[in-house]
């Protein structure tokens, strides 16, 4: 049976739905959505849509496919839930930088930044896809996160937030020897210019990450994409 994927890209404010590149639907997130409330949502934003296996990207750590940290921007309860149960359907799961990640990868060694409510991360090359948690490294006083994050640019103003934002994208460049940044999140696209060997990634690549979480090695019938 070909798999027909639902993909879902949970963020600290919206929740995506996606059954193509183009078909999107959404609803809203925030601090005090819980793991009932967004199986809910789910099934709610999903009706009358066709698919058999479903794809999560999540905004926590999570390793073998299970949620091992509560995120920082949700309600708690969502270490170890289990989403194939609640939903049903077989279900994969993964940090929701990396799925993103493995939509935008086109070869190489790239590291991805996601601009958003907070920082995403994650490295891709060949085969292996690796989640980072970079968003947690002492920066200015605090993290990282809290300057290249939407608090950050509130408080500096955009064009302070400019400059930090290109700083850091270079320097993390050189730090995991990449050969290109991919940037994704909603503040990237206000960046007026770009450091050398960065590239804007799109949101809707989301949507192929998470079709290729589904993807097999026609000869091994194994998952192609090696997710640590």
């Amino acid at each position: 049976m070909k798999k027909k994927v639902l993909v879902i890209d949970v963020g600290g404010t919206h929740v995506k739905l996606m059954i193509s590149r183009r078909e999107k639907r959404k609803f809203d997130s925030g601090p005090r959505l819980s793991p009932r409330q967004l199986i809910a949502g789910i099934k709610k934003a999903a009706e009358g849509w066709n698919y058999n296996v479903i794809s999560i990207g999540f905004p926590a750590p999570v390793q073998n496919g299970r949620i091992v940290k509560n995120p920082k921007h949700l309600a708690k309860g969502w270490i170890g839930w289990n989403f194939n149960k609640s939903l049903g359907k077989p279900t994969r799961v993964m940090n929701d930088a990396a799925m993103q990640a493995l939509g935008s990868y086109h070869g190489g060694r790239m590291l991805f930044l996601g601009l958003g409510t907070g920082l995403g991360s994650a490295l891709v090359w060949e085969k292996n896809v690796l989640p980072l948690e970079l968003g947690d490294l002492p920066y200015e006083g605090g993290i990282i996160e809290e300057v290249l994050g939407k608090p950050g640019l509130a408080l500096l103003g955009k064009k302070v937030w400019e400059r930090e934002a290109l700083f850091c994208i270079e320097q993390l460049k050189l730090s995991f020897i990449a050969d290109y940044v991919m940037l994704g999140g909603g503040n990237a696209k206000i960046l007026n210019e770009l450091p050398g060997g960065a590239e804007l990634g799109h949101n809707r690549n989301a949507y192929l990450g998470g079709v290729r979480m589904w993807e097999t090695d026609p000869r091994t019938r194994q998952p192609k994409w090696n997710i640590i």
